[in-house]
């Protein structure tokens, strides 16, 4: 046991960095839920409802600019077999500050547009400033890509916790100082540019170069275009809610959803990174087509990541209440309704989490955008079904409903690599529904009281 214990902290094996690395993810992932809860109660003291109603704006609207324009530069590095060439990573350095300077000129363009659909004319002035972290971003190094992909997570974890302190610090900074949400867009900007210089100057390798190799272009074009298309499905996926929420609520109510979000999404969230930047070389490595031993690890390595993340989305289901009422003043109390049911109806995700990187390890990213874009239209459609029906519940109950029904694509997509385990999806939809019901019932009260969200 020691010695097995050891070969998972010291080997060089592929199980052994695959765990190492996902330790480390999820330290950093956790420290930075820290560090945004520690931000969360600071600003809720200095700011107001409305800021974080206005700042949910600007990020859906950046966060849709950047996915509605990812060609799937970091993928592709991880994947390729030229992902350690210096050729085809200063090409795709290149293309990506090319992406950024355009996500740039985009944002100031469309800033009247979004102001009047949000109903916040003061987002002309917060979007453009907020969209230079696109442009800043755009001159991230390679390098960060390159230590994903041999599941080197050590520097980069450090690296990505010391630029969420630094953001940290001058948010709380700005809030005290001007009690605006000129704060929360300007440690944005200033979180971003840190990380660009923390990663230049701390992480091993070559500095990227200009540089426009057509081999490269080419296959990056080709792998991007589908993963292009699939993240502008996963921007349906991931910001509908606050997109027709958006539309639907008044920028208190608005602000006051989003404070329940930051508690129900952190399970999910942190699987997906976890996922992200592990499971992709795994699958290259270690395809579990390839023999049934290579499945039974995988299978073992998913039992674990799906009953870790149920076990993590339990504790909101059942306690949210109870923590926004203690963490949080009066104003934002409704929020409690908010965490217990996003919570409940993340189950479907979570249990197809570990199969989506699947094809893109294998280079099929157009089947991984057959599933991200049947998703995609399960979820808008029923996130808008829900809200003319039953308002803000009807709208996340919709998503869990959306999930629940592009399922058996998931199993078809992972089917096609060999990596589908029907006994471990449904275990856990056993296990995972009855939870989900027990925490319902439980808080029902505060989920009842979620229909007094009336259209702002």
């Amino acid at each position: 046991m020691i010695a097995s214990f050891r070969n998972l902290t010291q080997g060089s094996g592929l199980m052994a960095r695959a765990t190492r690395s996902a330790g480390l993810n999820l330290m950093g992932f956790g420290t930075g839920q820290v560090l945004r809860l520690a931000s969360n109660l600071i600003l809720t003291r200095l700011l107001f409802p409305e800021a974080f109603g206005v700042m949910a704006m600007v990020s859906v609207f950046l966060m849709g600019l950047a996915m509605f324009s990812d060609v799937g530069v970091g993928p592709a590095i991880m994947q390729s077999k030229r992902g350690d060439d210096r050729d085809f990573l200063n090409t795709a350095w290149t293309i990506q500050i090319i992406r950024g300077g355009c996500l740039f000129v985009v944002a100031c363009v469309l800033t009247w547009p979004m102001a009047l659909y949000f109903g916040e004319p003061d987002l002309v002035y917060y979007l453009p400033v907020a969209a230079l972290t696109q442009l800043i971003l755009g001159f991230l190094p390679t390098r960060h890509e390159t230590a994903n992909r041999h599941l080197r997570a050590g520097r980069v974890t450090v690296l990505d916790i010391l630029t969420q302190i630094i953001g940290l610090v001058v948010a709380i900074t700005l809030a005290w100082w001007w009690q605006s949400v000129w704060a929360l867009v300007i440690s944005g900007v200033v979180s971003s540019a840190a990380q660009v210089i923390l990663f230049d100057l701390f992480l091993p390798g070559e500095r990227n170069r200009l540089r426009w190799e057509a081999a490269a272009r080419h296959e990056l074009i080709h792998f991007g275009k589908w993963v292009f298309l699939s993240t502008i499905a996963g921007f349906a996926i991931g910001q509908a809610d606050k997109v027709v929420i958006g539309g639907y609520l008044s920028t208190h109510d608005f602000g006051i959803y989003n404070i329940g979000f930051f508690w129900a999404s952190f399970p999910l969230m942190m699987g997906s990174v976890v996922v992200r930047k592990v499971m992709i070389p795994i699958y290259r490595e270690s395809p579990p087509g390839k023999s049934r031993a290579n499945f039974l690890r995988l299978r073992r390595m998913r039992v674990l990541a799906t009953g870790g993340m149920i076990a993590l989305v339990m504790v909101p289901a059942f306690f949210g209440g109870w923590l926004i009422e203690t963490l949080y003043d009066p104003r934002y109390i409704a929020a409690g309704g908010v965490v217990v049911l996003i919570s409940a109806m993340q189950i479907p995700a979570i249990i197809g989490v570990t199969y989506d990187q699947a094809a893109l390890a294998a280079g099929d990213s157009r089947r991984f955008f057959v599933l991200a874009a049947t998703r995609a239209v399960f979820v808008v459609s029923a996130m808008v079904i829900g809200v003319n029906l039953w308002g803000l519940p009807g709208v996340l109950i919709g998503q869990g409903a959306a999930m629940l029904a592009a399922h058996p694509v998931v199993g078809w997509l992972a089917s096609r690599q060999a990596a589908w385990d029907p006994a471990h999806d449904a275990a856990y939809f056993a296990l995972g529904g009855a939870l989900a019901a027990l925490a319902l019932w439980w808080n029902w009260p505060l989920v009842a009281a979620l229909a007094a969200f009336q259209p702002g």
